[in-house]
């Protein structure tokens, strides 16, 4: 087995814990949700959706299978999110709800990009080449880019929600809650223009992944999480992998770049694979 970055197994890794958990427990995990009640066959599309997590997780483990497995999940995430994200935004453009589903599947598909950028094959890149090497990595930087500033929003706009959830031995609550919700929107800024980009976009991965270890892994080892409160247990962790892979994709750059940078390693698709 071959392996773009420890990153894309972990992602690999939640998307096939996903499409188990979607299988065991019929219903939308957190990046499948948005269905209106009015869709028809909506059991069969829960089972769809687990299904490609699972198979798509799995395929991205094998190097013979990767790039299919990376191809299927990019436009699926796509097709998602213009269908379930983006027309509810447009909809309800007011409702700050509806762009941080949008957030969380530009995340999601910034992963899926970057590791289609990453394994794709000569035919690929003739044809697709703004989608691939360093064109396709940019590409998936700025929707990562996108998706953190929405996140960052909700944190003013839910202030009460979120002050809550800042765990009780760390002072200043509100000021944490304030601090981080710049944070996001700060990152997604200088990630989208390329400025200290690699910086911001690894603060924001560790800053998700702290809320899934300080936040809501003590929701859950505590015991009987509500239902919304488990949903964002499992949000957090992939959303988590997913910006770990976007980091992955920084290999190579300056941390304090402050400009158009190079792709980095992700985005040299002649560069050779690091052996797992």
């Amino acid at each position: 087995m071959r392996r773009a970055s420890l990153g894309h197994v972990v992602f690999a890794a939640t998307l096939i814990a996903l499409g188990i958990l979607g299988l065991i427990k019929p219903g939308f995990v957190p990046i499948w949700t948005g269905v209106p009640k009015s869709w028809p066959a909506q059991e069969g599309l829960t089972y769809l959706c687990a299904l490609v997590s699972l198979a798509c997780g799995i395929g991205l483990l094998w190097q013979r299978t990767a790039l299919l497995a990376s191809r299927v999940l990019l436009i699926y995430l796509l097709v998602w999110m213009l269908l379930f994200r983006v027309s509810h935004a447009v909809v309800a453009p007011t409702e700050v709800v509806t762009w941080w589903a949008c957030g969380e599947s530009a995340v999601m598909v910034a992963a899926a990009w970057v590791l289609y950028a990453w394994f794709a094959g000569d035919r690929d890149r003739e044809r697709l080449g703004f989608a691939t090497g360093e064109k396709g990595v940019r590409i998936a930087r700025i929707f990562y880019g996108l998706g953190l500033i929405p996140f960052g929003i909700a944190h003013f706009i839910y202030l009460k929600e979120t002050v809550v959830l800042v765990p009780g031995w760390l002072p200043w609550h509100t000021g944490w809650a304030y601090f981080t919700g710049w944070a996001f929107i700060a990152a997604g800024v200088a990630v989208v223009v390329g400025v200290f980009a690699r910086l911001a976009a690894t603060l924001s991965a560790w800053q998700m992944g702290l809320f899934t270890l300080l936040v809501w892994i003590p929701i859950a080892v505590a015991g009987s999480p509500s239902a919304f409160q488990w949903s964002e247990f499992v949000d957090s962790c992939t959303l988590t992998a997913a910006a770990w892979v976007v980091v992955d994709s920084y290999r190579g750059v300056r941390w304090l770049a402050a400009g158009s940078a190079r792709a980095g390693s992700l985005g040299d698709s002649s560069t050779s694979h690091d052996a797992a």
